[in-house]
């Protein structure tokens, strides 16, 4: 089934002939030796093979129509070393990466080819000491940023990188014609389309993106500048959360961003749907609003959606357990789960996570209310936030730590105990109150984490540094970073997955973490705003990235601890830059020693010292914290 006004693809600059070798030989080239098999495809039902031996090749020739750079990337799987991946330009190399020894598939790129109109970009696998397979080619434009991380600690310059390319890799190149429907249970999919922009949010070896793989991606994709990706893909869900659907969004979307992917819909009353959602894609909105300054993110056809998502979808799903707090049916994904977390068997009516998202989604609907002019609505929706909050901690939430509340079954009882998603929601989304029952739960959650409650899967540990990083605990947060990266070479339990680090959400909540975690960036494009606090911890003295896209400039950061910051702003507007520091400090300096008056604020609980200053193009400046 589709949406019924989907966004149209223009043709792109690049097309491959049979990426997945479906269609036989057909646009390659082969050496003896090689040839297509249907033993170990990727996905689809056919894949290239390379039998060992030095000097064996299966190439492609495309032409380039007109200018641009791009990520070029396929899946390949290998019995030994010393095979290659790579591409030319005009027969000179533009880039190669060695294919690693497994012998199950894994994604290669080479990265930032650049291209004019008329160039000739020769793809090539070339064979090793042993057979190579290779399947699922895939062309991506590059990002319109590239950001660049410098830093005291070079595995965190290395982090970020490795994760800026590899976010890129999963993006489509708008146009180009793809499988539509391809699972696990169907990998040859179901007919073909033109992609929408779009990137991968999910499986890759689905065909589609999902609501909340894609809502934890929008802020890494406004980083590398995926602006008309994040429109494209926000909307598909907006526009689909009707009536006829109780205002959910739907669950998946094939790439062409019309087609509802089929794995996960099967008709207006059985389809994959889960409480958090909607309203995470109400606050994803105005995320994306901040970062680019897009007037669409206010527009008519993303409120109407955030409007529907805060009133009609709360009034609809609020009958079993009567409180304002929307609810799953605890009948299964099929029907309406009240939670993210899938796996646990429980029978819940209303979960943390979707409690604390329905609680962000209000303010964040007050934001936007205000952004259009209706300053009314905004009071009513901060008012809703604020009332929703004092029931959590009044009438819904008892106890602290492990006993805490997390979720209610649907016989009416209280659950408590590790929940996964709706135990570390709750403090990621601020919705508990600072203090000891806070901190304790932190504490709990960083325990489980650690220890008996690990989640099996990567992409559930992604969440744990935005959690930290939101209650200012710093050193757990950058310790969850590491074990993402350092565990990126691991095999997913999916093994139709391949590597940890080729599930999407990976790569693009790194990118999001360094950023707005460690950096402590938040922007507000549309009023010439941004706001920042070092978030690094003890062992790393400096980050500096440069390049952070906003609205339609960037802005360079550096840190040095949490003491001394600068910002060079290269829109062209003049930004109102707020400095934060953490503590009560009677002087700050500002640009090498003028003194320069500051507040204190008290940001969830911690004493803050603020500092605003004018930025005008160009500019440069900076603030330091003087120590006593």
């Amino acid at each position: 089934m589709s949406s019924p006004d989907g966004p149209y693809a223009d043709p792109s600059f690049l097309a491959l002939s049979n990426p997945g070798f479906e269609q036989g030989k057909e646009g390659w080239t082969w050496d003896d030796g090689t040839g297509v098999a249907v033993a170990n495809p990727h996905t689809g039902r056919c894949n290239a093979y390379l039998e060992a031996g030095r000097g064996r090749q299966v190439g492609q020739t495309v032409a380039a129509t007109g200018k641009g750079s791009y990520d070029v990337s396929a899946w390949i799987a290998a019995g030994g070393p010393s095979g290659a991946f790579l591409v030319r330009v005009n027969g000179a190399p533009a880039g190669e990466v060695a294919v690693v020894n497994r012998s199950f598939y894994s994604r290669h790129t080479v990265s930032r080819v650049a291209l004019e109109k008329g160039d000739r970009m020769e793809i090539v696998f070339a064979s090793g000491d042993a057979w190579i397979n290779a399947d699922d080619v895939m062309l991506s434009p590059a990002a319109p940023a590239d950001p660049r991380a410098t830093s005291s600690d070079p595995v965190l310059a290395e982090m970020f990188e490795w994760a800026k390319r590899k976010a890129n890799s999963w993006v489509h190149l708008a146009g180009t014609v793809g499988p539509l429907n391809v699972d696990e249970r169907n990998p040859s999919g179901n007919g073909t389309a033109a992609y929408a922009p779009s990137y991968w949010a999910g499986y890759a070896h689905r065909s589609g993106y999902y609501a909340r793989d894609t809502a934890h991606q929008v802020a890494g994709a406004q980083i590398l500048g995926l602006n008309k990706e994040n429109k494209t893909m926000l909307r598909s869900f907006a526009v689909s959360a009707v009536a006829a659907h109780v205002y959910y969004p739907v669950w998946s979307y094939n790439f062409d961003a019309r087609t509802y992917l089929r794995i996960d819909y099967r008709s207006p009353d059985s389809f994959v749907r889960e409480v958090p959602a909607p309203f995470e894609l109400v606050e994803k909105t105005e995320q994306a609003y901040r970062w680019s300054g897009d007037a669409f993110y206010v527009g008519d056809t993303m409120w109407d959606f955030c409007r529907h998502a805060t009133t009609e979808f709360v009034k609809e799903h609020d009958r079993l357990k009567p409180n304002g707090v929307a609810e799953g049916t605890g009948q299964g994904i099929f029907e309406g789960s009240a939670s993210y977390n899938e796996t646990s068997g429980e029978q819940l009516v209303e979960a943390g996570d979707a409690f604390a998202s329905q609680y962000r989604a209000y303010l964040v609907a007050s934001a936007l209310a205000s952004a259009r002019g209706e300053e009314q609505q905004a009071a009513r929706y901060a008012e809703r936030a604020a009332e929703l909050r004092r029931y959590f901690h009044h009438g819904w939430v008892a106890n602290q730590g492990a006993a805490m509340t997390r979720a209610y079954s649907l016989s009416g009882a209280p659950l408590s105990g590790w929940g996964t998603e709706n135990s570390w929601f709750m403090p990621m989304k601020r919705l508990l109150l600072p203090g000891p029952r806070n901190d304790a739960y932190l504490d709990y959650i960083d325990e489980m984490a650690e220890g008996t409650g690990k989640p099996e899967n990567i992409e559930a540990i992604t969440y744990l540094p935005d959690t930290f990083f939101a209650n200012d605990r710093d050193r757990q947060a950058w310790k969850w970073m590491r074990y993402v990266y350092d565990h990126r070479n691991d095999r997913h339990p999916v093994a139709a997955q391949g590597l940890n680090g080729d599930y999407p959400e990976v790569a693009f909540t790194l990118v999001s973490q360094t950023v707005e975690g460690l950096m402590g960036f938040r922007p507000d494009a549309p009023r010439a705003r941004v706001t920042t606090r070092s978030h690094l911890p003890r062992g790393i003295d400096w980050l500096r990235i440069d390049g952070i896209p906003v609205g339609s400039g960037s802005f360079d950061l550096r840190h040095d601890g949490t003491h001394r910051s600068q910002l060079t702003n290269g829109t062209s507007k003049t930004y109102v830059w707020q400095a934060r520091f953490p503590g009560d400090h009677h002087t700050v300096r500002t640009d090498g020693g003028r003194p320069y008056e500051c507040r204190r604020k008290t940001l969830h609980g911690r004493v803050h010292t603020c500092v605003d200053v004018r930025v005008p193009p160009g500019a440069t400046a900076t603030v330091e914290v003087v120590r006593a």
